[in-house]
């Protein structure tokens, strides 16, 4: 017997493809913009995304029928803030150099327009189970797009990757900084990331063009 059925797997699957947050849904994009140039903040950020929406999107659902209508978005403000907290004393407490630099952008995550949409779109009318399953199917989504963004941004920008030179020495010209290659500082600016997020978007309508929109 399966662990998943095809429906509920289909909630996982679908948003790190066809259904993208980011590159099918235009959404998050701000986050995908500011905190890429380093892959390590990416994948920090990534994971407390993942955090916040997996549980979020699992009390929204436990609450759901006793939310009453009118104040249904500051409940939901109130549980992502309490969360976001969470996350923000954890990186406080074990990787205090990385929270300092990401403490603006995970202050953000309370008005990240994808998490307040699954709480609206699915919690507040599904299961536990499969909120759960929403909620991390579309913090993978969100997260992939973000470490791919900032992978090529540091090693294109910086020649590193969790800041380890991985390209060579760009001051004793050492690996390919030998034979004339040089870190394109256009990399490192948040336009780089659209023109990243760009690409991606290509390669996936270009893949399945049933995803390009009519004009």
């Amino acid at each position: 017997m399966a662990l998943l059925s095809k429906k509920d797997a289909n909630l996982i699957l679908d948003p790190l493809a066809d259904n993208n947050p980011i590159t099918i849904q235009v959404l998050g994009i701000c986050s995908a913009l500011a905190i890429t140039a380093e892959l390590k903040a990416s994948v920090v950020m990534a994971i407390s995304v993942l955090f916040v929406m997996g549980v979020g999107n699992v009390v929204i659902s436990l609450l759901r029928n006793v939310i009453p209508s009118k104040i249904r978005i500051i409940v939901q403000l109130i549980v992502v803030a309490t969360l976001v907290i969470i996350v923000d004393q954890v990186l406080k407490a074990f990787a205090y150099e990385l929270s300092k630099t990401l403490s603006v952008f995970v202050g953000l995550i309370i008005t990240n327009c994808i998490i307040m949409g699954r709480f609206e779109a699915f919690a507040l009318g599904n299961g536990i189970r499969r909120s759960f399953l929403d909620g991390i199917g579309n913090a993978l989504g969100y997260g992939v797009i973000l470490i791919i963004v900032g992978f090529f941004r540091e090693l294109l920008g910086s020649g590193t990757l969790f800041g380890i030179p991985v390209l060579g020495d760009p001051i004793a010209k050492t690996g390919l900084y030998s034979i004339g290659y040089e870190n394109n500082g256009f990399m490192i600016i948040p336009p780089a990331a659209l023109i990243v997020v760009g690409i991606i978007i290509w390669v996936q309508r270009s893949r399945n063009r049933a995803l390009i929109e009519e004009a």
